[in-house]
């Protein structure tokens, strides 16, 4: 690939995804955008970097995005996180939301579901707990064809295999053919819904718990920055704002401070917060 195509091509994820692609990862960019080329019957990459400069195409602009976007998702991913949610997120959020009996979860960069899903089974674990409450979540990715994949909840083998006990396949999912299906019931209590995460925040409204594991590290750290000073403005002042393993809010901003002893969960630093 000439280097002024990557170049382009790289300046282009940037500005619609964040997403940020070394000269290394050139190989991404034929692997995964060559069939985006054979969709639109282009006969290469070389041909689709002329298109593009020349025919700005919205569809396939969001075509080749959506193909660049890394779609990783399994059913209780790093289960540790969810484990935290049990013990300590979801008794804290009981207590101290007890007087309006209303929780509201984003899981974003939603991929194709799995996340969401899975803190559903862990509430409807909880609904003797939950009785008289309303909990939302919400679910958002920036690829049309994954919130329509995580909307039908339709799982292959090979995906309700990763991760999910089989207790919750048998008490949540019926077989479909050679898939599986998240039972009618859960599937409404989700709304799942087509979202840029480098676009306006406040329409999204105010939750009580952010997910957002696993997205910043394709991200540079100003873009990272922005993410995150966005989000402060969607959390209350005892919310909550769960980052990967491998993602810190340390040296990126100082509006989230780690909570004590729960690797991974973020809370506000409130002086930080209050002037972002």
């Amino acid at each position: 690939m000439k280097v002024e195509d990557f170049d382009m091509f790289s300046a282009l994820l940037k500005q619609r995804s964040g997403l940020v692609l070394s000269r290394d990862k050139a190989y991404l960019l034929e692997s995964r955008l060559m069939p985006v080329a054979r969709k639109w019957n282009i006969k290469g990459l070389d041909e689709l970097a002329t298109t593009i400069r020349t025919r700005r195409d919205e569809a396939l602009l969001r075509d080749i995005t959506e193909a660049m976007t890394t779609n990783e998702s399994s059913f209780f991913r790093d289960q540790k996180p969810f484990d935290q949610f049990r013990q300590v997120v979801l008794p804290a959020l009981l207590q101290s939301r007890q007087a309006r009996k209303h929780i509201r979860i984003w899981s974003a960069a939603c991929s194709s579901g799995q996340e969401a899903y899975s803190l559903l089974m862990v509430l409807g674990d909880e609904a003797a707990k939950l009785h008289g409450w309303r909990v939302e979540i919400i679910g958002t990715d920036i690829s049309g064809e994954m919130v329509e994949k995580a909307r039908a909840g339709l799982y292959s083998q090979f995906e309700v295999q990763r991760g999910l006990p089989i207790t919750y396949l048998i008490k949540y999912f019926k077989q479909i053919g050679d898939k599986w299906q998240i039972d009618d019931k859960l599937r409404q209590m989700i709304s799942f819904r087509e979202f840029n995460l480098l676009s306006d925040l406040s329409g999204l409204g105010q939750f009580d718990v952010i997910f957002c594991r696993n997205v910043l590290i394709y991200f540079d750290q100003p873009t990272k920055t922005q993410v995150l000073e966005n989000m402060v403005r969607l959390l209350p002042s005892d919310g909550i704002l769960y980052l990967g393993g491998a993602e810190t809010v340390l040296g990126i901003t100082d509006c989230f401070k780690p909570m004590e002893n729960q690797r991974g969960l973020y809370v506000l630093n409130t002086a930080a917060a209050q002037r972002a």
